[in-house]
């Protein structure tokens, strides 16, 4: 606006020059060319002279016009430096996010402590295997040669459990035995002479297949054990106990080899000269977090997903150990390349825990899931691990945990025989003595573990209100023998023929079904408003197998 006025000042006083030039050219008044180009000169840098002083005028003009009015400049300048705001408007929101930031800060410890306990549960069904299972096996044998001296008065020759630990003792045996014919250095050599690429693509697939293993390992099992055990008074509704045996070996020894070329590939990783497949292999579990973090996780979703990770993390200190035990073999057992190996199994061990730490902190995150469930997810174990220590208990300890984690230990163990078997040499008295001391000591530890397992077991369960569950559950299958009685009841006076009694045990069968049915009805109903009355008790009905097979998250 101002720069458009002066400019036709300008203008106007450029033509009045030009004029004047014109009026003394005509009238002749005019000196040389040279004066004239002096003149118009002089008159141009009186215009420009012009020009600026009416442009600091109006900018002089306008800036005290700008500081005059209400919204000056400054008044806005100084309204943002001395602007203020009070959070207190907004209470809840930011208590809420403080609250969120302190979970992330419990969860490390809290999952921690979960992880902590169910290590100590793998590892007490892990020792099992080795130590007391033996020696069950070995009990339930010698009362199987003790019954043709005892008459056979008894109407079973073995009890259930005794006939599960032979299954369990011929499968780990068949097994060790078939697993002599695989060559580990030609599978080590095998796999060394893969790319990097390739064995980071191997590895990955092995994880993989290893858990859909695990998910159709127990059923398996499971069916082995039931069709080994079931009534003979039942119809049969299955192929056979020995066609199930097969099947069972059949799987153990395959999931055998596939944890053994799992082995063997990190072990190659730990052997490679620049450590760039122990990277990749590493840095593969930072992977895990993308498939997780951003997916919706229920309570039991996350339940399933710490169990899975308690299993991974246990799983892979047996394989470490075995890749120690197989490089401490080649190097004469030489103590010094302990330390060589100890930054790459450091660098393993720290890299699950972190993406651990990592994928559970942002899951609790974005679906707003406390730090508490953890204690649940505790005292959930811990409900596993008492219930199977009671008299009507419907499963054994170690096949309860597998069913929970998805870890099925007879595979593992299989696999850590044959390992030390052809890791260790043994020749003369001495070393069957080491042996015999060493196995001793297992079993020590393996009571030592099941004796504090137990006891703080029983602590997480009192603390989460579980023990009306653990009384439940008791007094439940005490209904099925009063079923058995009425039928018994009911045929036999059927038998007799009279009309009268068969009247009256008819109204005696009514009146026990009834009070049967109506025991049932009420315990059924306590049960399903325990059920949808707390949201802590959902877990118990939870079966890792049954909802969720296993799945890969």
């Amino acid at each position: 606006m101002y720069s458009g006025k002066c400019t036709d000042i300008l203008h106007y006083s450029m033509e009045c020059q030009l004029h004047k030039r014109t009026e003394g050219s005509a009238t002749g008044l005019q000196g040389s060319s040279e004066h004239h180009w002096y003149t118009a000169t002089g008159s141009r840098e009186v215009a420009l002279v012009v020009l600026c002083t009416v442009n600091l005028f109006l900018y002089v003009n306008h800036t005290f016009v700008l500081l005059n009015a209400d919204h000056s400049l400054l008044r806005f300048i100084c309204a943002e430096l001395t602007r203020g705001y009070f959070l207190e408007h907004n209470e809840a929101k930011y208590t809420e996010r403080r609250q969120r930031v302190y979970t992330c800060m419990r969860i490390p410890g809290e999952l921690e402590k979960l992880m902590v306990f169910g290590y100590f549960v793998c590892l007490d069904a892990f020792l099992y295997t080795f130590t007391l299972l033996p020696l069950r096996v070995l009990l339930a044998l010698l009362r199987l040669l003790a019954l043709p001296c005892c008459g056979l008065r008894e109407l079973r020759l073995l009890q259930p459990s005794q006939v599960c630990d032979i299954l369990k003792g011929f499968i780990a045996v068949l097994c060790c035995f078939l697993m002599r014919y695989v060559d580990y250095a030609m599978m080590y050599h095998l796999i060394r002479g893969q790319s990097v690429i390739k064995l980071y693509v191997i590895y990955n697939m092995l994880e993989v297949a290893d858990r859909l293993f695990s998910s159709v390992g127990q059923d398996i099992l499971d069916a082995l054990y039931w069709t080994a055990t079931e009534p003979k008074e039942r119809k049969r509704a299955h192929i056979g106990v020995i066609p199930h045996f097969l099947i069972a070996v059949l799987y153990v020894f395959l999931h055998t080899i596939l944890i053994m070329v799992q082995a063997t590939t990190l072990n190659v990783a730990f052997n490679s000269q620049n450590k760039s497949l122990l990277t990749i292999m590493m840095s593969s579990n930072f992977v895990e977090i993308k498939g997780c973090v951003f997916k919706k996780f229920e309570k039991n979703n996350l339940f399933h997903m710490s169990n899975s990770d308690i299993k991974e993390r246990f799983t892979n200190f047996i394989l470490i150990f075995i890749v120690c035990l197989r490089n401490m073999e080649q190097f004469s057992w030489n103590p010094d390349h302990l330390w060589v190996l100890l930054p790459d199994v450091s660098m393993a061990v720290a890299s699950e825990i972190a993406v651990d730490i990592v994928k559970h902190a942002f899951v609790t995150k974005f679906n707003d899931i406390t730090a508490d469930v953890y204690s649940e997810y505790r005292a959930r174990l811990a409900f596993d691990l008492v219930s199977s220590r009671k008299k009507n208990a419907y499963t054994d300890y170690s096949d309860s945990v597998a069913r929970r984690m998805g870890f099925i230990p007879l595979p593992l163990a299989v696999l850590l025989i044959c390992v030390m078997t052809s890791s260790l040499k043994i020749q003369g008295p001495l070393s069957y003595m080491c042996v015999m001391l060493f196995y001793l000591g297992m079993i020590t530890l393996k009571v030592l573990n099941s004796i504090i397992l137990l006891g703080k077991s029983c602590l997480y369960v009192k603390k989460a209100n579980m023990e009306e569950k653990l009384v439940r559950n008791h007094q439940i299958p005490a209904l099925n023998p009063s079923h058995q009685a009425s039928k018994s009841q009911s045929k036999a006076l059927r038998s007799t023929g009279s009309t009268a009694e068969s009247t009256g045990a008819s109204q005696l069968i009514g009146c026990v079904s009834a009070s049967d049915t109506a025991e049932g009805k009420a315990a059924v109903s306590k049960g399903s408003e325990v059920k949808h009355g707390s949201r802590k008790e959902n877990l118990l009905d939870v079966d890792h197998f049954a909802i969720c097979g296993n799945r890969i998250d």
